[in-house]
């Protein structure tokens, strides 16, 4: 009963972890750039916002984004993040199916245990690469922005990306601990059966000892 809970809970934190990652991939309040100050970016107009497919001005009266269509222009934080997201954002999808069908409550005709665990095994191990490749994308990110432009701030996009990637990580590790085999239990009385029938039996006479025949000799 434990162990379901556990998988269920695992289950659940994937599917919020996976949204995030989703969330993250699709917009583009990743950081807020400004080569200034903040009160000086915006008294100027210079106060930007960067993401993963655009670059946006802000202002009081204007948010014009700019899309980054150059791949080959890109520097390599933006196009190795883009990578990174877009193949988390595929493997949660087998990763969340594979574990769904392998939950307790569901059943696929006469399929025996061994194989529900292997298969959400391999689930819990797709969900802990979603949350490598969200995390490798959402800390160079930030650390590629600032080199380039000067970071100012984190986004709501990157928020989204960390907490993604942590609730990918714990549902991951949680689904792949309750998915190993359950180890047989140490039987003593079988052992002790094992030697007993190797020694002698309950019905078979001890031969005597020699030693009084010898004393009596003597």
């Amino acid at each position: 009963m434990a162990n379901s809970c556990l998988q269920l809970s695992g289950f659940v934190m994937s599917c919020i972890g996976w949204v995030g990652i989703l969330i993250a991939t699709a917009t583009n309040d990743w950081v807020v750039t400004c080569k200034y100050g903040m009160n000086t970016c915006k008294k100027m107009d210079e106060l930007g916002a960067k993401g993963l497919w655009a670059e946006c001005v802000i202002s009081t009266a204007l948010y014009h984004c700019i899309s980054l269509t150059q791949i080959l222009d890109l520097p390599a934080y933006i196009q190795t993040s883009r990578a990174l997201m877009i193949t988390g954002s595929l493997l949660g999808l087998p990763a969340v199916g594979m574990v769904l069908t392998a939950m307790p409550c569901i059943s696929l005709g006469d399929e025996p245990q061994s194989a529900k665990n292997k298969r959400s095994l391999l689930g819990g191990v797709l969900i802990l690469l979603v949350a490598l490749c969200g995390g490798v994308s959402t800390v160079w990110f930030p650390i590629g922005a600032h080199q380039d432009q000067g970071l100012m701030s984190f986004g709501f996009s990157l928020y989204a990306g960390w907490v993604g990637t942590a609730f990918c990580l714990l549902g991951g590790a949680m689904i792949t601990c309750c998915s190993t085999e359950p180890s047989q239990p140490y039987n003593h009385h079988d052992n002790n059966r094992f030697y007993y029938s190797k020694g002698q039996g309950p019905g078979n006479p001890v031969p005597p000892s020699t030693n009084h025949s010898k004393s009596a000799h003597v």
